[in-house]
């Protein structure tokens, strides 16, 4: 999945901050830890999740992704 994020993001760079949670190590597991907390059950591994809102679970493809953050970023200038 963090492929496909790694090359849509460059085209929003001013747009997204995003990130990848190794849960392997300490401060990955915390950030998994927190992000379930935040959403009341565990995360799905992969996932993609938008001001803390899970939105895809699978890996989407490029133009998916690319139409999903179009969206968000139309809805923002509302």
């Amino acid at each position: 999945m963090a492929r496909v994020v790694a090359e849509v993001a460059p085209a929003y760079e001013n747009y997204i901050e995003w990130e990848t949670i190794i849960t392997k190590n300490l401060g990955g597991a915390q950030r998994y830890a927190e992000l379930s907390k935040k959403a009341g059950r565990p995360m799905p591994v992969p996932s993609i999740i938008i001001d803390g809102e899970l939105v895809f679970d699978t890996i989407p493809g490029v133009e998916e992704l690319r139409k999903c953050l179009d969206g968000y970023l139309e809805a923002e200038k509302k």
